[in-house]
C-alpha cells in the first residue's frame, strides 16, 4: 500500500496526540490491528437493550406498558444532556441557546405526539389487572423528570400553588425545596398522607435532587435567558423556543398522561387510584397546578387559561369514548 501524502499526515497528528498524553502511537496500532470492527448491534448493546423488558405479568400489553417507559425515559437523557451542555458553558449566545432548546423541545414533542401508543395502546382490562402487580411503582417516581424541572426553572416556580405567594421572598433553597409541588402530587386523597410512592422516592432521591436544586439555581434555563443580552432576550424565535418548552413540559405532557389516566382509570361510577395512590385528578390537569417556568414571558389571560382549553377539547372525548 502507499503510503500517501494525507496518510503521512494523519499519522503524524495521532503520534503529536499519544505523544501529548506519554504514551506510544504504535502500541496503539497494534491495538487496531487485533480489535474486531464495530458492529450496530454491539454498538447499540441491542441484546442488552431488548432484554431489560421484564414484565411482572404474563398478560402481552405489559410490555407495551414497560417498552414506553423505557423509550420515556432515553428521550429524558437525551433532554438532560441538552441542559448540562447548556449549564456548563461559561457563556451562552443566542444560537447556542436557541439551537440546545429546539433540540429539547423535539424530544418532547416526540414523547407528546407518541402517547398514543398509551392511550390507545393497551387492553383497559388487562391494564387494571397487570398495574396491580406493580404497586406502589409509578411514573411519579421519575426522577429524570424531576431533574428536566429543576434545570429548566427557578425553584420557586415550582412550589405547590396554594404556597407560592406566603413563599415569594424566601431565599432559602431547602426550605423551598420542602415546598415542591410533587411532595403534594403522591399524596392519598382522602387521608392526605404521603404514599409509600412518594416515600419511597424522597429515600431514594431527596438528598440527589436538593443538591441539584441548589446548583442549578444559576445555571437552569431562565437564568441563562436572563444572562443574554437585551436584544436577544426580546429576539422573536428565542421567546417562542422557551414558550413551546414550557407548554410542552407543564401541559401538553402531563394532558396526555391525563387523558391516558381518563382512559384506564375513570369509570362512570367510579374514578379507580393510581398504581401508586396519587391523587391523579388533582396532580395531573395543569389547570390545577399552574406550574409555568417561565410566569414573565406569558399573559395574565395566558396564565389564568393555563392549560383549560386543552382539557375541554381532549378529555371530555376521551370520557365520551371509554
Amino acid at each position: 500500500m502507499e503510503i500517501t501524502k494525507e496518510l503521512e499526515e494523519r499519522l503524524l497528528l495521532l503520534n503529536a496526540k499519544y505523544e501529548s498524553i506519554g504514551q506510544d502511537l504504535i502500541s496503539y496500532l497494534d491495538g487496531l490491528l487485533y480489535c474486531e470492527v464495530t458492529t450496530y448491534w454491539d454498538y447499540i448493546q441491542l441484546d442488552t437493550l431488548l432484554s431489560l423488558q421484564k414484565p411482572k405479568t404474563n398478560f402481552s400489553d405489559e410490555v407495551v406498558f414497560i417498552g414506553y417507559h423505557q423509550i420515556t425515559e432515553l428521550y429524558f437523557k437525551l433532554a438532560l444532556q441538552e441542559f448540562k451542555c447548556l449549564a456548563n458553558k461559561k457563556t451562552v449566545d443566542k444560537t447556542e441557546f436557541l439551537l440546545r432548546i429546539k433540540r429539547i423541545n423535539r424530544y418532547f414533542e416526540a414523547l407528546v405526539h407518541s402517547f398514543s401508543i398509551m392511550v390507545d395502546g393497551m387492553d383497559q382490562k388487562e391494564f387494571l389487572s397487570f398495574r396491580m402487580a406493580l404497586l406502589p411503582a409509578s411514573g411519579f417516581q421519575s426522577v429524570q423528570y424531576r431533574q428536566i424541572e429543576l434545570f429548566s426553572t427557578d425553584l420557586c416556580n415550582l412550589i405547590t400553588q396554594t404556597k407560592r405567594e406566603e413563599l415569594k421572598d424566601v431565599e432559602d433553597i431547602a426550605q423551598l425545596f420542602s415546598f415542591i409541588y410533587w411532595k403534594y402530587g403522591a399524596t392519598e386523597e382522602h387521608s392526605g398522607k404521603k404514599t409509600l410512592t412518594l416515600t419511597q422516592f424522597e429515600e431514594r432521591y431527596d438528598k440527589e435532587l436538593l443538591a441539584l436544586a441548589k446548583e442549578t439555581q444559576t445555571t437552569n434555563l431562565w437564568q441563562l435567558y436572563v444572562r443574554l443580552n437585551p436584544e436577544d432576550q426580546a429576539d422573536a424565535q428565542v421567546m417562542e423556543a422557551l414558550k413551546t418548552n414550557d407548554l410542552n413540559a407543564n401541559v401538553y405532557w402531563p394532558l396526555a398522561h391525563y387523558k391516558s389516566a381518563v382512559r384506564y382509570l375513570a369509570k362512570t361510577d367510579e374514578n379507580i387510584a393510581s398504581t401508586g395512590g396519587t391523587n391523579w385528578k388533582k396532580y395531573l390537569p395543569p389547570k390545577f397546578q399552574k406550574r409555568i417556568f417561565y410566569p414573565n414571558l406569558w399573559t395574565q389571560e395566558e396564565k389564568d387559561q393555563w392549560g383549560k382549553g386543552w382539557v375541554e377539547d381532549q378529555i371530555l372525548q376521551t370520557i365520551k369514548g371509554a
